[in-house]
């Protein structure tokens, strides 16, 4: 069978397996969950041994820091994905729940109801987490899907995948609910993109070339998860001890995950005392400041000039451009002109300021006060999440187990017939 017949076969039977899963009980979908969190901490050795010879290939093939950070898989790692499981097996079920049912003038009552969106396909980078991450929610939301993770996290996949295949199979679901490609091919990808009539949706999470190339090859809509070019604008009555304490853990902390801080934004009365303690905390952490020219000045040894280049561009490294700007007005300017819709925060203690910024800025996720890190399906009460949509349509910000669902109108009637 070629390649092209491969990837056709597993769609279909990706489109079969929805089918039943769509129709599966609760307590069935919760026990394969419950189950994988137990293969999980059970395993947890050969899912170490195997991300170990991924990471040996990432050295040898030079891969940078930050997809090695993602590639990475621990023991705080594994029982992170193991709570996961437990933490959406808990959760509500979505599918069936008939939702705003209304008696109309004729007679009949219009509702609608949750159901799955189908086949979902997922194209990934590096994360490994992300397979369990897509499966376990997928699968509550009664979908199948099909995983087409990095190469360079091939060995971790595998596994991974395997586990989840156990359990599926364990508790009476059909293994094809979570299938993978059976090559890291890339041709295989261009083939499964144009099987709409079997895949109901793509989401593809990685760089931003990466999602460029699935939205260019689709023929299934594309739920986007474009860059994270995050700011933070510090307003000039923030509390500065605050201020530097949130932005120093939107950096600092996991520079190279979509949420970090990339841009930050302040206000021109403030800087003078601000930006050197910036300089202080963040330079002992290795920070680099790409500096506008009136931040240069203040920032010391560990800056350098920005270019046009600079503003709108995600480092995910320790790296962040830093721009002295008027007034609140120009902060939302840069932002509505560089920002990804990801992740964009205030810190002020200024109510009526803080809410402008709310209802004014444009994004997936919008914080008063508080780190950018903080846009993440879990820490949101969402369990998990299998990507952070920056688009509007047909979900905005982290995809949970609600947001992988659709609504179909359902009729009640005793008979009425339309005049």
């Amino acid at each position: 069978m070629n390649l092209e017949a491969q990837i056709r076969q597993l769609a279909h039977t990706s489109k079969q397996a929805a089918r039943i899963l769509a129709s599966a009980r609760t307590k069935q979908k919760d026990m394969a969950l419950n189950t994988l969190a137990g293969l999980l901490r059970n395993e947890q050795e050969k899912i170490l041994s195997a991300n170990a010879m991924d990471l040996d290939k990432a050295r040898e093939n030079g891969l940078d820091q930050a997809r090695s950070e993602r590639l990475r898989i621990t023991p705080e790692t594994i029982e992170a994905m193991a709570a996961a499981c437990e933490e959406v097996a808990a959760m509500a079920d979505p599918i069936g729940a008939i939702e705003d049912m209304r008696n109309r003038p004729s007679g009949i009552m219009v509702g609608r109801m949750r159901i799955p969106l189908g086949v979902v396909a997922i194209i990934y980078e590096s994360r490994p987490n992300v397979t369990i991450d897509s499966a376990i929610l997928c699968l509550k939301a009664g979908n199948a899907v099909i995983l087409r993770g990095g190469s360079e996290a091939f060995h971790s996949n595998k596994i991974l995948a395997e586990l989840i295949s156990r359990a599926l199979e364990g508790s009476g679901l059909p293994r094809a609910g979570v299938s993978t490609l059976p090559t890291v091919d890339r041709e295989a990808v261009s083939l499964m993109l144009k099987l709409d009539e079997y895949i109901d949706v793509v989401i593809p999470r990685g760089g931003e070339g990466l999602i460029r190339a699935v939205v260019n090859q689709a023929s299934m809509p594309v739920l986007k998860h474009y860059k994270g070019v995050c700011h933070i604008y510090v307003h000039e009555d923030a509390d500065l001890d605050v201020a530097l304490e949130i932005v120093h853990n939107a950096k600092v902390q996991r520079p190279g995950v979509c949420n970090a801080l990339e841009c930050l934004l302040v206000h021109q009365k403030i800087a003078d005392r601000f930006l050197p303690m910036l300089s202080h905390r963040l330079g002992q952490e290795g920070v680099l400041f790409k500096a506008c020219e009136r931040s240069l000045e203040l920032l010391g040894p560990d800056a350098q000039p920005a270019t046009d280049d600079d503003w709108g561009f995600e480092f995910l490294s320790l790296t962040l451009a830093v721009r002295v700007v008027e007034g609140q007005d120009k902060a939302q300017d840069h932002i509505a002109r560089y920002g990804s819709n990801h992740s964009e925060a205030i810190l002020t203690a200024d109510y009526s300021r803080a809410m402008r910024f709310v209802r004014e800025v444009d994004a997936s996720a919008v914080f008063v006060n508080a780190s950018t890190r903080f846009n993440d399906g879990g820490q949101f009460g969402l369990g998990a999440e299998i990507g952070i949509s920056t688009s509007k349509i047909h979900a905005y910000g982290p995809m949970g187990i609600k947001e992988l669902t659709s609504a179909k109108f359902v009729v009640l009637g005793q008979g009425q017939t339309r005049s």
